[in-house]
């Protein structure tokens, strides 16, 4: 069961030297914890202790289990949204990187972060400002939304749809109205409609009627659809919907994780169209990592409201559960984290 959301203090990180407890994936949905000694770093590296990590969606499938994935995971995986404090600088490091000192908290690119300790190359480290310091902060997806928004190429004044309103689709609403644009939300769920709205969003349909709340975006913007359309479920029936209701020459952009097997799409109407079709993910490090530092700036500036997203928080113990209430996402739902 998840447990309190309200604002956490942080404890000052114990030593480098105490073990710390990680997570395991056994077998589907079959999380266990073990014990893990923190590991010796290079002369080059950096020794973070875990604070956190976000739960992502797309982990759901690995999670759940699916014929192609082999079990156990190894010890932390699949979690990488994670953010923590360095206890220990390599000694490379120290008269090169001052910044990067213990006691820094960061958020790092880490695909086994479900885990109390973390031995990283500094490239794969992003130092967090004392205005984060002790706030839950999974930089990975945050900077997700910067890339994405980013390849989007929003203009001020556009109609642009975003489809699917989780915890990426609400931060590309926060980015999409800053830039002056008419947001148009399609949703399941009624509270993420609801906090779309709230953030600015012109109007925000139900996707059970997706065909017909369709037809409503295309009346909206008097019958030439959208500029631009963000994808960010990873389902079928969005990509049919985006296609429904982009404009001629217009960008539909995928940000949803499809993995559970082939798509279909109306390429003879993406043909008459003349659409741009973008894949909005990245695969560069460099280019997650410098999204991950605009993500921080726009937390600075207040053009992102990250920590109210976060609305679940479990103890590792119950990372099982995390993952469960993903999967059901009940009203109110929007990301869940796991506290190390």
């Amino acid at each position: 069961m998840p447990i309190s959301v309200s604002p956490i203090s942080v404890d000052r990180p114990r030593a480098a030297s105490l073990p710390a407890m990680a997570a395991v994936l056994r077998q589907p949905q079959g999380f266990e914890l073990e014990e893990q000694s923190p590991p010796v770093i290079k002369p080059s590296e950096l020794l973070v202790r875990m604070a956190g990590c976000g739960i992502c969606a797309s982990n759901l499938p690995v999670w759940q289990g699916r014929p192609w994935f082999h079990y156990p995971l190894p010890t932390g995986a699949p979690g990488h949204e994670g953010w923590g404090e360095i206890v220990e600088v390599g000694h490379r490091l120290r008269r090169l990187l001052p910044e990067l000192r213990p006691g820094q908290q960061v958020t790092v690119l880490h695909d086994r972060a479900f885990a109390g300790y973390a031995a990283l190359s500094v490239r794969d480290v992003v130092p967090l400002p004392a205005s984060l310091n002790g706030e839950p902060f999974p930089g990975e997806a945050v900077g997700c939304a910067m890339n994405i928004f980013r390849r989007t190429d929003i203009r001020e004044g556009q109609f642009v749809a975003i489809i699917g309103a989780g915890f990426l689709g609400l931060l590309l609403v926060q980015l999409a109205v800053a830039a002056g644009a008419r947001v148009l939300v399609l949703t399941r769920r009624k509270s993420a409609r609801d906090l779309a709205r709230g953030y600015g969003a012109e109007a925000a349909f139900d996707t059970d009627d997706w065909w017909g709340n369709g037809q409503r975006v295309m009346e909206m913007t008097g019958g030439r659809g959208c500029p631009r359309v963000v994808e960010a479920t990873g389902l079928q029936f969005a990509l049919d919907l985006a296609t429904e209701i982009v404009a001629e020459y217009g960008r539909l952009v995928i940000a949803g994780y499809h993995q559970d097997g082939p798509r279909q799409v109306n390429m003879q109407k993406w043909n008459w169209r003349a659409i741009e079709v973008v894949n909005a993910h990245e695969r560069d490090r460099r280019r997650v990592v410098q999204g991950i530092a605009e993500g921080i700036a726009a937390t600075e500036k207040g053009r992102l409201q990250v920590r109210e997203l976060l609305t679940h928080r479990f103890h590792l113990d119950r990372l099982n559960d995390g993952f469960r209430t993903m999967a059901e996402r009940p009203d109110g739902f929007i990301k869940g984290w796991v506290q190390l």
